[in-house]
């Protein structure tokens, strides 16, 4: 991990050549400055990297036992480069997350307040007005990350003299692809907006175990069988969550899509991640892939394609 002094619109390239040696990557800032993170063997090659298209300095190399120490270093990701903490926003954001890892990433891309919840967890309306009115900023944003908590996020803005938005995102890939649109700087309406719209841009997908044997629009499904979830219902069935997944990417990619974000929860491995970014690879060379560990519960892989 360390801070890189390069231009921004060699970013792009330098993320690429990271997906190539590693995961777990977090690239955020702009304006010349950027903190950058990864999970990598090939210490060698992610620093030669930064020094291709810039300076990298305060670089540290930490043994993944240490995790406190690294963790923490993530969290910080959202200060400024001096230390110092970020100026009040005139909007900020909160995100509903499930899985450290996941809660890592969204911190680190903006987002000042998490609240736990997930599919069988679901956040009140209290826990959402709570974190809503422990922000320092008028305008808040509100990320649900699954559909069945977005009608509890929209009672929040009736509860509290702040202006509350709600984006209704339907899922925690599409969460991170509307904070790509996030401006700290603007109203809660423009931000909303432009964060539906950038959210609206990525297809989303997600494997989970079958709790009972049933019909599906993919046929017969038996009991502990592996699911591939896309917007529509399910896609794909398999004996394996990795096998899902690539069916599932075998029917949502198409020749338009650039990138695929692969998020590990819970149940993945490190052997069935390589398989699904290998097939992606071989079967669709001009798709890049970025893996990250969420730590998500019910969902081995949570899928962003864009």
């Amino acid at each position: 991990m360390y801070l890189l002094d390069a231009p921004d619109d060699a970013i792009g390239a330098f993320k690429d050549a990271w997906s190539d040696i590693g995961d777990s990557i977090v690239v955020v800032g702009g304006d010349g400055e950027w903190n950058c993170h990864i999970h990598t063997n090939d210490i060698g090659a992610a620093i030669e990297a930064a020094i291709d298209i810039g300076r990298p300095h305060q670089i540290r190399v930490t043994d993944l036992a240490e995790q406190v120490q690294e963790e923490r270093w993530v969290r910080d990701a959202a200060r400024e480069p001096n230390g110092q903490e970020v100026p009040t926003p005139r909007t900020a954001v909160v995100a509903v997350v499930a899985g450290e890892g996941v809660g890592r990433i969204f911190h680190s891309l903006g987002v000042q307040s998490l609240v736990r919840g997930g599919q069988t967890m679901n956040p009140s309306t209290a826990q959402l007005l709570e974190a809503v009115e422990s922000l320092g900023s008028h305008d808040v944003v509100v990320l649900p990350n699954n559909e069945n908590i977005v009608p509890v996020a929209v009672q929040v803005d009736a509860l509290t003299d702040k202006t509350v938005r709600v984006v209704p995102t339907g899922s925690i890939v599409e969460g991170f692809a509307a904070l790509l649109d996030y401006d700290p700087a603007a109203g809660a309406d423009d931000n909303a907006a432009a964060m539906a719209a950038s959210a609206r841009k990525v297809v989303p997908g997600a494997v989970t175990r079958a709790v009972r044997s049933a019909e599906t629009e993919a046929g017969p499904v038996l009991e502990g069988q592996w699911m591939g979830l896309s917007r529509v219902g399910v896609v794909a069935i398999a004996d394996t969550p990795d096998v899902a997944a690539l069916r599932l990417l075998d029917a949502l990619l198409t020749a338009e899509h650039e990138l695929v974000t692969v998020i590990e929860g819970e149940g993945s491995n490190a052997a069935a991640t390589r398989r699904i970014t290998e097939w992606l690879h071989e079967e669709h060379p001009s798709v890049a892939a970025e893996v990250h560990h969420g730590g998500q519960p019910l969902y081995p892989y949570l899928l962003g394609i864009e």
